[in-house]
């Protein structure tokens, strides 16, 4: 018996699973199409999504074509350059969108993407049949996301919150911001043309979201990934609200510097229980929900806040496999070669019988859709569970992830704002040990011996560079090369009255792709391999929010969570 354990410790990942980031590929590229009027949320639900799917391992980005537009015309004058009878300013925005569909090209087909958001109006079926002639000619999936929204009260809301500081009204005021604002609104109207379910557009695949989520109507759905946005756009909310991220308190495991385990609390530990009662007491939050995991050291520090809670043991703390309740300092000296391999991909290496940050993120997803849908909320987690949390609301890469700073008996207090998050930071100040370990110097997968990389120390992934590698077409599809040559003056060449471009499907693969825009988003503000919806929905109506997938399942059966008085 005693040599069988020898031998399982030898050689540690024998029978170990295999878990496959690709799970949450699509078969094909997807370009997610915004459509509505302007003031109706399309930028914030288009940050909102990228943050999430990049957060679940799904390469995305945004396309604004705000941004091209600002490049092309370097000064916004009045509302009058949206008028539809403005002919030179509607042979600038369509050459605008020509450029930016070249530059989703570029990213999908080239630069390793899975998923383009075009954030813009779209409010035309001619300006959606282009998008749809280019997304075919490439090989895309197209989802619509359209929003609708006649609410005054919203809609000034929105203008207020965000268009008065838009780089198209620099040093302008209020009120002149809000009238201006108004008129472009009118001038899209005349030409708006609503996705038509019943009718012309009863073949594509959209969702609308109606009245910021009042209601949705689904209409058929095409793969895993759509299901997944859908499903995410339905628990979202623009509702004001605030998610407090804490850590339990120190536990003797932090004092002895073990990993993993389930002890109870240091006396310090007990005493930043107090501390939080006291504060919670203080900020005099309404109507707030407590959660933690369903270990001692997060139970014991929920019990003296005297309130009720909800234990999820998908709050856990990220499972250490063989290597649960050891020193750092033991890990080297027992299993070298791990802890060399854990310093070189923190984010993807997986403990032997254990978990990696990157199937800690796919567990934690319920939780990322339950905080979206809940009001305020404090979460009593662990280092690893909340730096996953962190990087999904503050929108950080998987890089960087492991390495965000969580210290113990320090309460994070995150606002949603208008495309970002603020956070504030609330210092208990009651000593503790630091658990908070560096990003190693030097640290790369390139260095890592090939005979330690074919052990499956890592989540595999499709690829060691999945960022940067070429894509592989599939037969009959092979990639477009440009037959022109760069346009060297300029990639918007009507906002100089030159010649104007054709539109058609053939012109938009003939054209030289320039440098991806990088830096389209602004800086500020985005398992449990549970069953997803059927691949294919013809159409779904819903009012309200729901619990319910649209295949039926009870999602909320899915996170293990029961309830402690």
């Amino acid at each position: 018996m005693d040599n069988s354990n020898d031998s399982k410790k030898a050689e540690p990942r024998v029978n170990e699973k295999k878990c496959s980031w690709a799970s949450y590929m699509t078969n094909s590229p997807t370009v997610i199409v915004l459509i509505g009027l302007p003031a109706r949320g399309k930028t914030y639900i288009s940050k909102k999504l990228t943050r999430y799917l990049n957060w679940i391992g799904v390469p995305t980005k945004v396309f604004n074509l705000g941004v091209y537009r600002r490049e092309a015309v370097q000064s916004y004058k009045s509302y009058d350059f949206f008028r539809h009878d403005n002919e030179k300013a509607m042979k600038i925005r369509r050459q605008c969108a020509i450029v930016a569909l070249q530059d989703v090209k570029s990213y999908l087909s080239e630069e390793g993407g899975q998923i383009a958001v075009f954030d813009a109006t779209n409010t035309t079926r001619e300006r959606r049949s282009l998008i749809l002639s280019f997304a075919k000619e490439n090989s895309y999936k197209v989802f619509f996301v359209e929003s609708l929204c006649d609410d005054p009260e919203v809609i000034a809301a929105n203008i207020l919150d965000v268009k008065v500081s838009s780089p198209d009204y620099p040093e302008r005021g209020r009120e002149s911001v809000m009238e201006d604002f108004l008129k472009r609104i009118e001038c899209y109207k005349v030409t708006y043309q609503p996705l038509d379910p019943d009718d012309h557009d009863k073949d594509l695949s959209f969702i609308q979201v109606i009245n910021v989520g009042q209601r949705f109507l689904v209409n058929h759905v095409q793969d895993y990934i759509q299901s997944k946005i859908v499903y995410y756009l339905m628990n979202i909310h623009v509702q004001k609200h605030s998610i407090y991220l804490c850590r339990h308190g120190e536990s003797q495991h932090n004092v002895q510097g073990c990993i993993g385990g389930d002890s109870e609390l240091s006396s310090r530990g007990k005493q930043f229980s107090e501390a939080l009662r006291g504060f919670l007491e203080n900020q005099k939050i309404p109507d707030l929900k407590v959660w933690t995991s369903q270990l001692r050291r997060t139970i014991q520090t929920a019990e003296e806040l005297g309130v009720p809670y909800e234990q999820w043991k998908i709050l856990n703390e990220i499972d250490a496999g063989i290597c649960e309740e050891m020193t750092y300092e033991k890990i080297r000296e027992t299993y070298p070669d791990e802890y060399f391999l854990r310093d070189q991909d923190k984010y993807h290496y997986r403990y032997p019988g254990g978990e990696s940050y990157q199937d800690l993120v796919q567990r934690l997803e319920p939780v990322i859709m339950e905080l979206e849908r809940q009001g305020n909320v404090l979460v009593i987690c662990h280092q690893a569970v909340m730096r996953c949390l962190l990087a999904y609301f503050l929108d950080k890469s998987a890089d960087d992830l492991p390495y965000l700073k969580c210290p113990l008996h320090v309460v994070l207090k995150l606002t949603p704002v208008a495309y970002g998050c603020k956070v504030d930071i609330f210092d208990q100040k009651v000593e503790a040990v630091n658990t908070h370990r560096d990003r190693p110097l030097g640290s790369s997968r390139q260095e890592v011996p090939p005979t330690l990389l074919r052990r499956n120390s890592f989540t595999p992934l499709s690829s060691q560079d999945q960022v940067k590698r070429p894509r592989l077409f599939s037969v009959g599809n092979p990639p477009r090369l440009a037959s022109v040559p760069a346009l060297s003056t300029s990639r918007f060449p009507e906002a100089q009255e030159s010649e104007e471009l054709s539109e058609s499907p053939e012109t938009l693969n003939c054209f030289t792709p320039s440098d991806s825009k990088d830096a389209i988003q602004d800086t500020g503000d985005a398992s449990l391999r549970s069953p997803q919806p059927s691949s294919v929905h013809k159409r779904l109506e819903v009012r309200g929010r729901s619990r319910t997938n649209s295949s039926g399942s009870d999602w909320s059966a899915m996170m293990w969570k029961g309830k402690v008085v």
